[in-house]
């Protein structure tokens, strides 16, 4: 559906977008992570036809987008702030890339009527938009970028002024009716619950360059980079030598996958692979604090010497703040991070 070979976008002397290349295959919801300045919303931009591209090419259904109008490139876009027409009621919103396409009146009420329906607002063609909820009006400029039938849907921080318990919610029916529909979709976020719950495929960007792309699961269980763990949260990351299985460390011994990388590196140790264990089986850490986070409690555990070491534990396993107790590492949950050059 999206191929981008060596799409390059220069803002004087900076590079915002690198020599990138990424696809996006039919009825895939790729979502594009990374700081602010990354890299990510000029890539939806160029792709958009919005911003011009100092090198490389975007291709869509394997077509050359040079020199093609956004207008004429089949795709449909949604931005954080919504941009509804207030001038306009909800149908009036929801129907204007209809009206654009040259669509009659009674193929624009049938196709409003039914995107409505199906974004979960049934029969609001009449209402002001002045008076949505956020929610709501996220769900009409939905119905609006969704109603062209674009060949791609893309998305510029959806969720990005909504609260967390809106936000947590519409993710989910957004992935649901992304499903049911097949559409593919490209979205730019800086927010990591929205794309790892939304997305197919997590694409990290860093420096207007890919840092990591993969699924979900494996882009969070296994960070290329120093960079993209601490960026996804990780703060246990600690200058290492691997030799064999067993990684040197200020934390003293710690075991890594038998395929692990050797030599000098950084070590990623998740917080969910720290287990307590009695202090006379290991050397003594101190509890220095606790934080609740819902159905387990984050734990700052400090050693002798050396950096603090961040453990993930069930409520009923939280020892109290300033006990003194022992370590131990589970191997799959320790990382040997890759190069962090970007």
């Amino acid at each position: 559906m999206l191929r981008l070979d060596g799409a390059t976008v220069r803002f004087g002397a900076r590079a915002a977008l690198d020599a990138v290349d990424l696809e996006v295959a039919d009825h895939e919801t790729v979502c594009v992570l990374g700081p602010s300045g990354s890299g990510k919303s000029t890539l939806l931009r160029a792709v958009a036809g919005l911003q011009a591209l100092d090198g490389g090419r975007v291709l869509l259904g394997g077509a050359d987008q040079r020199g093609v109008p956004v207008h004429r490139r089949g795709v449909g876009l949604m931005f954080q702030d919504h941009q509804l027409f207030p001038q306009r009621d909800v149908g009036g919103n929801v129907a204007f890339g209809l009206r654009m396409h040259g669509a009659g009146k009674a193929e624009q009420t049938e196709r409003v009527r039914e995107l409505l329906d199906l974004v979960g607002l049934p029969g609001a063609e009449r209402r002001a938009v002045s008076a949505l909820s956020g929610g709501e009006q996220q769900r009409v400029a939905l119905a609006r970028a969704l109603a062209p039938r674009p060949r791609l849907l893309m998305l510029d921080e959806p969720l990005g002024q909504l609260d967390r318990g809106l936000r947590e919610r519409l993710v989910v029916e957004l992935r649901q009716l992304f499903g049911r529909l097949g559409t593919t979709v490209l979205a730019v976020t800086h927010d990591q619950g929205d794309a790892f719950a939304l997305a197919d495929r997590v694409v990290v960007m860093r420096d207007g360059r890919i840092a990591q792309s993969g699924a979900p699961v494996e882009v969070w269980s296994r960070p290329a980079s120093e960079f993209v763990a601490r960026f996804l949260g990780f703060d246990n990351v600690v200058a290492a030598r691997v030799t064999g299985a067993v990684a040197e460390t200020v934390w003293g011994k710690i075991p890594v996958p038998d395929d692990a990388p050797q030599g000098e590196r950084r070590l990623l140790v998740r917080p969910g692979g720290v287990r307590i264990v009695p202090v006379e089986e290991a050397p003594a850490w101190t509890v220095e604090s606790r934080t609740f986070r819902g159905s387990h409690v984050v734990v700052r555990l400090r050693p002798a010497d050396g950096p603090p070491l961040d453990a993930e534990l069930p409520l009923r396993e939280v020892p109290g703040e300033g006990a003194e107790v022992g370590v131990d590492f589970r191997t799959e949950d320790v990382v040997v991070l890759g190069d962090d050059t970007p």
